[in-house]
C-alpha cells in the first residue's frame, strides 16, 4: 500500500485528504495536499430538532444512540460496560453488521442492534435519542478516521460522547462541542453531565461552528484548487547551481521578518547577491496571510497586529506598503461578562457593579496588591499591582493554557507586559503607530523581496543545501539549539495550533480579539475584518490552542531555560560569519517592529565591519541558476 501510495503521489498534482490527523501524516509526502474534513447536510439532519419530543418512548429512561456501520473498528467490549453500568439506560446501534462476525456482538435487554436504516431516515432516528455515543476502538484502523457522524450528530442537536479518536479530539472535544471518553466509567460520567446540562448555549455554538462546514462550501473551496492547476501558476520556484561556484555573498535562513529586512538592505543597499531560504511554502514568516476560500484576508498563524514608537522603523515598512489606521482592542470572558483587557477603569466597574472614578481605582487597587518584596515570577507582578482575586480571575487560567505551567513558574516579564490602566482607555497597545498593511502582509513581503540580487528557495531545509551551494557568509533565523545539534539538549518553547472557522453572519463579535482566561481549551478567538477592514456578509475566525508540540512560537522564560540558552549563545558568539538574528536565534520574544528594529541594526553592524563585495571581473564565472517548479 504505502508503496501504491507514493506512485499515487508522484503522479498527482494536488492531493486531498479526509481528516486532519491523515492530513499531518502525509503533509510533507507531497507539495500541494491540502485537508478537508467531513463536512455536513445540516438542513437535512437539523429536522430531527423539529421531531425531537414528538416521539414516544417506551420508558422515560435515557436513550444513547450510534448509527454507522458496525465492525472492527468499533469497542464492543466498551459498548457491553456501558450498557451494564446503566441496565435501565436504552442504547440504540443502528447500522449494517460487516467483517465482523454478528455472534460476537454483546447482547443485553437494553442493547438494540437495529440494523441498517435509509439515509433519509436517519433524522427521525437521531431525534429519539438523548445522547449520540461514537464507542470506537482505538487501534490501527481508526488512527485516521474522520466521523462524519460527528457534525451529523450535532447539526440534529444531540449532545454526543466519543472515545478520543484524533479528528474527534481537534477540534470538537477542544472547542467544547463533543464530550470525550475512553473509559466505560467515563463514558457514564459523561453522558449524566450531558443529561443534565441546559442546551441553550451549546447548541448555539455548534451552529456558529456547523455554519462554515456544508458540502458546497467543501466542494467550492476544492474546485477552487482544482481550477488554479489550469492557471499558469505562480509556484515557488527552487534554485539549483549547475556548478559549485560562489554564488551568494549571503545565504539567509528564514523568509520572516529578520531574514527579509536584511535581504533587502543587503540587496539594494550594498548590491550583495542574497539567497534566501525557508522551510514553509511562503515568505512573510508567522505573519503570513492569505485569502481563504470566502474571499476573507486571515492569518495562517494567528493574530498579528503592528504597533511601533519607532518612526525609522515605520518608515523603512512604508516603502512597502501603505497603511490602514488601526487600534487593537480585546475583551476578556470573565464571570460570563465580555470585560476589557489590559484591565482598566471600566473592567472594574462593570466586573464589580462599581462607579469608581480613577483617582478611587488606583487607592482600589492599592488596597488589595499583595506586598512581594521581591518581585520575581509572573504571578508576583500581578499580585504585587491589582491582588490576587484578580489574578485569579483574569492571569492565572490564562498563563497556565498558554504556557503549560504555573505563573508561579514563568519570569516576571510575561505579564509585566500588560499594564493595568486606572483610565477608561481600552487599546490593548499605546504605541505612537498603530496601524495594518493596507493590502496584507504577505504582500509586504513581496514587494521587500523584489529584488534582481535576491533568490528565494522555498519549502527549503538548511541542512538540505547548505553543502551544495557556496557563500561568503551565513545569516541565521532558525532555532540557535537546532544550529549546533542540540548540543546541551532543546530549549524549551511553546507552540500553537489553529483552528479556521468561517461562519455565515456578517459579524461574531464585537472586537478583533476575545480572551478566554477561565473557560474553554483555546485562549482567544480572533475574527479578521476588525482588522483588515474587509466588508463582506461571511465572517472568519481563528480558534487558538496553546500546545506543546509543534512549530516553536514562545521561548519559555525561567532561569533554567536562560542557562541552557547562555551555552548556545556562546558557542554563536565564536562562529564566525554566521549573524544569529530573530525570535528563535537569539531565544527572546519579539514584537515585530522589535524584529525589524534588531534586524536594521544588524545590517548597521554589517556595513560597519564588513567590505562591500567587489564587482565581478568580465569573463569571471558566475552563478547558473536553474530554476524549477518547487
Amino acid at each position: 500500500m504505502l508503496e501504491l501510495e507514493q506512485e499515487l503521489f508522484s503522479r498527482a498534482d494536488l492531493v486531498f485528504t479526509g481528516g486532519r490527523a491523515l492530513y499531518e501524516a502525509k503533509c510533507d509526502r507531497h507539495r500541494n495536499i491540502h485537508c478537508f474534513p467531513s463536512s455536513i447536510d445540516v438542513a437535512h439532519f437539523s429536522q430531527a430538532r423539529a421531531v425531537i419530543g414528538n416521539n414516544d418512548k417506551e420508558t422515560t429512561a435515557p436513550h444513547l444512540g450510534f448509527f454507522g456501520v458496525i465492525d472492527e473498528r468499533l469497542d464492543l467490549d466498551l459498548i457491553r460496560q456501558v450498557a451494564e453500568l446503566r441496565p435501565g439506560w436504552q442504547f440504540m446501534m443502528v447500522g449494517p453488521v460487516v467483517k465482523i462476525d454478528p455472534a460476537t456482538l454483546p447482547q443485553a435487554p437494553n442493547l438494540h442492534w437495529l440494523g441498517a436504516r435509509e439515509y433519509a431516515d436517519l433524522p427521525e432516528c437521531i431525534a429519539d435519542w438523548d445522547i449520540g455515543i461514537m464507542p470506537f476502538a482505538k487501534n490501527a484502523s481508526t488512527e485516521f478516521i474522520s466521523p462524519t457522524k460527528t457534525p451529523e450528530f450535532l447539526a440534529a442537536g444531540v449532545p454526543v460522547i466519543s472515545t478520543g479518536i484524533k479528528d474527534v479530539i481537534r477540534p470538537y472535544g477542544d472547542l467544547g462541542l463533543v464530550e470525550i471518553a475512553d473509559s466505560a466509567g467515563e463514558f457514564i460520567s459523561k453522558a449524566e453531565f450531558l443529561l443534565a446540562r441546559p442546551r441553550k448555549e451549546w447548541l448555539a455554538r455548534v451552529d456558529d461552528f456547523l455554519a462554515s462546514m456544508s458540502w458546497d462550501m467543501t466542494w467550492q473551496a476544492m474546485a477552487t484548487l482544482m481550477q488554479q492547476l489550469t492557471k499558469p501558476a505562480a509556484k515557488p520556484m527552487r534554485f539549483s547551481l549547475s556548478r559549485k561556484v560562489q554564488a551568494f555573498d549571503w545565504l539567509i535562513t528564514g523568509a520572516g521578518f529578520a531574514g527579509s529586512v536584511l535581504a533587502e538592505r543587503l540587496a539594494s543597499q550594498r548590491g550583495d547577491r542574497v539567497l534566501l531560504i525557508d522551510k514553509r511554502p511562503h515568505v512573510g514568516g508567522n505573519a503570513y496571510d492569505l485569502y481563504n476560500s470566502a474571499g476573507i484576508l486571515i492569518h495562517k498563524y494567528g493574530p498579528h497586529i503592528f504597533h511601533t514608537n519607532s518612526d525609522q522603523i515605520l518608515n523603512y515598512l512604508s516603502a512597502f506598503t501603505k497603511w490602514r489606521p488601526y487600534e487593537h482592542r480585546v475583551l476578556a470572558e470573565v464571570d460570563k461578562m465580555l470585560l476589557p483587557i489590559p484591565i482598566n477603569l471600566d473592567t472594574i466597574n462593570k466586573l464589580y457593579g462599581l462607579s469608581l472614578s480613577s483617582e478611587e481605582l488606583d487607592q482600589w487597587f492599592r488596597n488589595r496588591a499583595e506586598r512581594v518584596d521581591d518581585i520575581r515570577t509572573s504571578e508576583d507582578v500581578v499580585v504585587g499591582r491589582v491582588g490576587r482575586e484578580l489574578y485569579e480571575k483574569f492571569f492565572r487560567g490564562y498563563t497556565r493554557k498558554q504556557w503549560g505551567v504555573d505563573p508561579s513558574e514563568l519570569d516576571k516579564s510575561v505579564t509585566a507586559r500588560v499594564p493595568t490602566r486606572t483610565d477608561q482607555d481600552d487599546r490593548y497597545f499605546g504605541d505612537k503607530h498603530q496601524c495594518m498593511p493596507a493590502a496584507g502582509y504577505t504582500r509586504m513581503f513581496e514587494r521587500m523581496l523584489d529584488h534582481p540580487k535576491i533568490k528565494i528557495m522555498l519549502q527549503t531545509d538548511f541542512d538540505e543545501i547548505a553543502s551544495q551551494i557556496e557563500y561568503r557568509r551565513l545569516i541565521y533565523t532558525g532555532p540557535v539549539d537546532e544550529f549546533f545539534g542540540f548540543r546541551y539538549g532543546k530549549l524549551p518553547y511553546r507552540s500553537l495550533r489553529f483552528q479556521h472557522v468561517t461562519l455565515d453572519k456578517e459579524w461574531h463579535q464585537s472586537v478583533a480579539v476575545v480572551n478566554y482566561p477561565m473557560e474553554h481549551e483555546y485562549t482567544r478567538v480572533t475574527e479578521y475584518k476588525h482588522l483588515t477592514g474587509q466588508q463582506s456578509s461571511r465572517t472568519s475566525l481563528t480558534y487558538e490552542f496553546p500546545s506543546a508540540v509543534g512549530d516553536p512560537y514562545y521561548p519559555v522564560p525561567n532561569p533554567e531555560n536562560a542557562e541552557l540558552y547562555k551555552k548556545y549563545d556562546s558557542l554563536a558568539r565564536a562562529t564566525h560569519d554566521v549573524l544569529f538574528v530573530g525570535r528563535l536565534a537569539t531565544y527572546k520574544y519579539y514584537n515585530m517592529d522589535q524584529v525589524v528594529g534588531q534586524a536594521l541594526a544588524t545590517f548597521r553592524r554589517i556595513e560597519a565591519e564588513i567590505p562591500r563585495p567587489r564587482p565581478p571581473r568580465q569573463n569571471e564565472t558566475q552563478p547558473v541558476l536553474i530554476s524549477h517548479a518547487g
